[in-house]
């Protein structure tokens, strides 16, 4: 099993970035897939999640307006778009999968993660 996110970087206060979560060796199109983040000295939390039927959860509600995921399973690939990024979204983002009909905010409801990929938002 691989989970490898990507698209992480340096970007000022209201720039966008588009995190891509790429996963093999299990059954993709079958997994919830969330994104989680860990800002330094803060424990990790659930920020979004798309199910298996596209149905996507918000567990943050900065994010709402700001943050879209979607799904190619062609692909299996996840996508993070992030908009009007602000300071306080820099954290390490790390994607996990999850064999669940519905999204969980809890990290312990998800099998497979991957190694994280930092985002920063600074001027």
């Amino acid at each position: 099993v691989q989970v490898v996110e990507s698209g992480g970087g340096l970007v000022q206060p209201g720039g966008s970035l588009r995190l891509s979560c790429a996963a093999s060796g299990f059954t993709f199109y079958y997994y919830s897939i969330g994104w989680f983040r860990q800002a330094p000295g803060k424990e990790r939390e659930g920020v979004l999640c798309i199910n298996r039927s596209y149905d996507s959860t918000y567990f943050v509600d900065s994010v709402k307006g700001r943050f879209t995921i979607s799904r190619d399973n062609a692909k299996n690939t996840v996508y993070l778009q992030m908009n009007s990024l602000k300071p306080e979204d820099t954290a390490v983002y790390y994607c996990a999968a999850a064999n669940r009909q519905y999204c969980s905010g809890s990290s312990r409801d998800y099998m497979y993660w991957g190694q994280g990929t930092q985002v920063t938002v600074s001027s």
